[in-house]
């Protein structure tokens, strides 16, 4: 497998008209990805999609912004979990940009639904996909969510979609906690210097599609095979050879999650 897009939500409607194109897409480009749940009917339909493909994989929870409406189910989640073909537990975390923190049945239910996740995903021995999003021109839920998880030692896995500093990543990744990056980079420039500057073994490659589409795409739905441009760009903005960065990022979505390269590339050959 020449590339894994550590994070889409491929399940999604919007992929209701053309999955199949999309899929072949992906298996042209020799592309992986992990579809991830963000409630009990989407996780659902995550791993049902998984289980067709081998180069699909799924991570199953509930969202934050959704901690009120639907509280985490470890019943029916139970159900899921246990199939091979699910990776890891999420997205779940904190959101401060969506939600009404000064609320604080919000904010209680979100930590609560959170301290859910981190059971659940100890018990199930699978690392966390975090979705933490602070307040505007704040680092607030970066920071409550790694004061969350120094209780949790044992528990890893990635911080989805990172937008925060590289004193905050460098806080993550010295937990165990790996750092996603997504199109976004390719057409903003204030998370160059922690891309630049992360431990290359602590970063991988996400599209979070259908949205924030890389350049050159700008425009159209994003796809899991728009995670080549990702890739580009960090090697670009690291300097580095792609090829090497491109093996690497893969090979870190393999530790991370776990991810048996014969899995991928059964069907790709």
């Amino acid at each position: 497998m020449k590339y894994i897009d550590v994070h889409s939500h491929l399940h999604f409607s919007a992929y209701d008209e053309d999955r199949d194109d999309v899929l072949l897409r992906m298996q042209e480009e020799r592309v992986g990805t992990i579809t991830v749940g963000t409630s009990l009917e989407h996780s659902k339909e995550a791993v049902e999609l998984a289980e067709k493909h081998d180069n699909v994989f799924a991570s199953i929870g509930v969202h934050p912004n959704d901690s009120v409406k639907e509280p985490f189910d470890e019943g029916a989640f139970r159900e899921l979990v246990v199939n091979e073909k699910v990776v890891a537990i999420g997205e779940c975390g904190l959101d401060y940009y969506r939600s009404d923190i000064s609320d604080e049945k919000v904010k209680k239910a979100q930590y609560k639904e959170f301290e859910k996740h981190i059971a659940f995903a100890e018990k199930y021995k699978k690392p966390l996909m975090l979705h933490i999003r602070p307040s505007i021109n704040s680092m607030d839920a970066y920071e409550d969510a790694l004061a969350i998880l120094a209780s949790h030692p044992f528990v890893i896995g990635d911080t989805h979609f990172f937008a925060g500093t590289y004193t905050i990543a460098k806080k993550f990744w010295e937990r165990g906690f790996m750092t996603s990056f997504t199109g976004v980079i390719t057409f903003a420039d204030q998370y160059n210097d922690v891309v630049r500057n992360a431990p290359l073994n602590m970063i991988m490659a996400e599209t979070d599609a259908p949205y924030v589409t890389p350049v050159p795409f700008r425009g159209k739905r994003n796809e899991p095979i728009f995670v080549q441009q990702v890739v580009e760009r960090i090697a670009d903005i690291r300097k580095e050879p792609r090829e090497r960065v491109q093996i690497e990022l893969v090979k870190n979505a393999e530790q991370c999650f776990k991810l048996p390269p014969e899995a991928f590339l059964q069907k790709m050959v």
